[in-house]
């Protein structure tokens, strides 16, 4: 191949020298061309100083030196620990004296070492009783007759070399070794989408000074620079994206006005038996004054669990009746969309007007009675799951939208709510809910074409649910306390990771239940609850829990949202450390909804600092949007929100709330970009169009706004 014919796109199977065994452990990395190579970015970076005998680097590491060594030695032995996450302990040496490597979680490193072996390892040399490590260390082999005397240390001219997510068949060094066959004339390709004076006014270097300086960088600086330049693009793009969508929304489509007339007020206020709290009322005047207006609302409702936000979605699905039009609340579950009709019925009972449910689980002939009657408009509140969402679910006139647990709907099946509409151009008013607080780092990013309503408080009478976290050991104890609380009146859910037991050594549903049954809960009524019951078990479990039949749950994530028994006070969570925070902070909201205060205890024996991290968080605080925050960080935005279930493709290289100042000068930039020229159609444009609908064109319905 000559340079003039290499593409982006060209493989790396066809590059000069390609071996089949190192494309084919690329091809499992996700790496199959050209492109792919610029885009796979280190993770890190070391210094290639000279590898060290072992008692300079145990020297180095009694000074608790934050630099990473590197070491050869000859493998002494490879031994593995006890338990589930047990570690792999292996003890190489060379003339000068000996160091240990530790692998956590990676239990397979035993059958791939052996004594006698000679491996190089790199990492952070640390002491730990007395013995120097190296916690989870790069490492290869080396030839058998390699030298294990070390090479002069020559101090301070050591090279930045990029580290690259690898594995064990394709070690980072082999990978930086392709990119480094190529990458001149790979960035030699790139066509930056950005102008110069964009560039200049902003301190960015161009796209191919960036990459190039990424993977071979010669200064800190460089680094520092080129990840400045990449990340703001990612920034940039999906801001443009977001902020396309937000003016095709407001220019292009309408929506039913619905006024706020004294009438309309009384009829909403008829259905509210309690007086609602400031923050409700606020997020009702809101919402109220959007509908009034023919631009079609797009607003988040941010509620922490138990802040009441089920009456504020009543109030605009009311709205819309009272001028004769249709409303729709969509949830994730039948359990919630269950739980919702419940509630609703109760503030709707004796209202002239007509609410039904539609679930997957309604029968063939009742489901084409009831579309039957959502087309000809005799339906005017319609409550429901994803069934809404199928084709032949027709509105006469749907006014209002209300989605759920929005963060479970992806950007086309929301989009599918206004596909119901009388025209193209007609949208209904939507309205997303969730009782998972989304930062406001992430709902800049996610939710830029929305606006946010916040309800900051909850309803008077509730407590914040106590939280405590306890060992395996002090589970006992934890179960026997249970019981006292039962014999007391007080009922409890019980929360286990999978169903049923396995290698992965979870506690699992079955066993837990028959444990507790014949130990410290057997003299408690106990039952099950899981997603492979069907409809009519789960109900039935649910409503002999609510009338006291039964004293404990025993069940799966199912309970995590739409469950709401105020005689519910305890809620014990096993395995805490295998859930999300917003998981943890969801299921801990089922608990305390009454009079009597409630209790949240997790147990768990983590090894890891992300999931101490999360314990300690869910101990620190009951404030929704502050474990968001935490959850953020932690996690990141990708794994926080959900990529699979939003669309949202994950950042390569952006993290929040990290890149805060990054997100807010993109943001600035695309609103005026997107004033400038809304539907970025100049010619000068015509390359950053394409490459943002390539980016974010699917995820985020692109496709319809010309």
């Amino acid at each position: 191949m000559t340079t003039d014919t290499l593409t982006l796109t060209t493989l790396i199977a066809d590059l000069p020298g390609a071996e089949p065994n190192t494309v084919a452990a690329m091809n499992r990395l996700g790496l199959r061309c050209v492109a792919d190579l610029l885009l796979h970015m280190p993770t890190r970076y070391r210094r290639s100083r000279p590898w060290q005998a072992i008692d300079h680097v145990s020297k180095a590491a009694d000074l608790d030196t934050t630099d990473e060594m590197e070491v050869r030695g000859e493998i002494v032995s490879v031994e593995r620990g006890f338990g589930r996450s047990a570690k792999v302990e292996a003890v190489i040496e060379d003339d000068s004296g000996e160091i240990d490597l530790i692998f956590f979680n990676q239990p397979w490193i035993q059958k791939k070492m052996h004594p006698g072996m000679k491996v190089q390892a790199t990492g952070r040399p640390r002491v730990y009783k007395s013995r120097v490590q190296i916690a989870n260390p790069q490492w290869r082999r080396i030839d058998d007759d390699a030298a294990l005397i070390a090479p002069a240390n020559d101090g301070d001219d050591a090279e930045l070399v990029p580290v690259y997510r690898a594995s064990d068949e394709l070690p980072s060094d082999r990978i930086a070794a392709v990119i480094a066959a190529v990458l001149d004339r790979a960035t030699a390709l790139l066509v930056d989408h950005l102008s110069e004076d964009f560039r200049t006014s902003h301190g960015l270097p161009t796209l191919a000074r960036a990459y190039e300086h990424l993977h071979r960088p010669e200064l800190e600086e460089q680094i520092d620079s080129a990840r400045r330049r990449l990340i703001f693009d990612e920034l940039l793009m999906l801001q443009l994206g977001v902020m396309m969508k937000r003016f095709h929304r407001r220019t292009h489509l309408h929506a039913s006005a619905l006024p706020l007339t004294s009438d309309v007020i009384e009829r909403i206020n008829a259905r509210i038996p309690f007086t609602p709290t400031n923050a409700q009322q606020r997020v009702m005047a809101e919402i109220g004054h959007d509908l009034t207006k023919s631009i079609p609302m797009n607003r988040l409702l941010q509620g922490d669990v138990g802040s009441g936000k089920t009456i504020v979605a009543l109030a605009a699905m009311l709205q819309a009746v009272a001028h004769g039009r249709q409303a729709v609340l969509i949830a994730p579950t039948e359990l919630l969309a269950e739980q919702h009709e419940r509630t609703l019925r109760q503030f709707l009972m004796n209202a002239p007007l007509r609410m039904e449910l539609l679930t997957g689980s309604l029968g063939t002939s009742a489901r084409r009675e009831l579309v039957k009657d959502i087309a000809d408009g005799s339906v005017d509140i319609l409550i429901g799951t994803h069934a809404v969402l199928t084709s032949d679910v027709m509105f006469q006139d749907l006014a209002v939208a209300v989605t759920d647990e929005q963060h479970r709907f992806g950007v086309r099946q929301r989009a599918a709510l206004r596909d119901k509409a009388a025209d193209d151009t007609r949208s209904p008013h939507q309205l997303v809910m969730t009782a998972t607080p989304i930062p406001r780092t992430l709902s800049l990013t996610i939710f830029g074409d929305l606006d946010v309503s916040v309800i900051d408080e909850l309803p008077p009478g509730r407590t914040p649910v106590a939280t405590s976290t306890v060992g395996r050991a002090a589970a006992e104890g934890i179960y026997e306390d249970i019981a006292t609380r039962v014999r007391d009146g007080e009922r409890a859910f019980i929360v286990v990771p999978v169903i049923d037991e396995s290698e992965s050594g979870l506690t699992d549903l079955r066993s837990h239940v028959e444990m507790l049954a014949t130990g410290p809960l057997r003299t408690c009524r106990l039952e099950v609850m899981h997603g492979r019951l069907d409809q009519v078990e789960r109900d039935d479990v649910m409503d002999r829990f609510r009338s006291g039949e039964l004293d404990v749950i025993v069940a799966t994530t199912v309970i995590e949202v739409g469950v709401d028994v105020p005689e519910a006070t305890v809620m014990v969570i096993e395995n805490a450390d295998r859930f999300g925070l917003a998981q943890l902070h969801q299921l801990r909201g089922r608990v305390g909804r009454g009079e009597r205060a409630g209790r949240c205890v997790l147990i768990a024996d983590t090894s890891t600092d992300e999931g101490r991290m999360r314990l300690a968080a869910m101990v620190d605080t009951t404030d929704g949007f502050r474990i968001a925050e935490r959850d953020l960080a932690i996690r990141g935005p990708g794994e926080l929100f959900g990529s699979k279930q939003s669309g949202l493709p994950p950042f390569r290289i952006a993290a929040l709330p990290r890149d805060m100042e990054l997100l807010a000068l993109a943001r600035r930039d695309a609103e005026e970009w997107i004033m400038r020229d809304p539907l970025l159609t100049q010619p000068e444009h015509a390359l950053l169009r394409t490459r943002l609908l390539k980016a974010h064109g699917k995820w985020l319905g692109l496709g319809d706004v010309g």
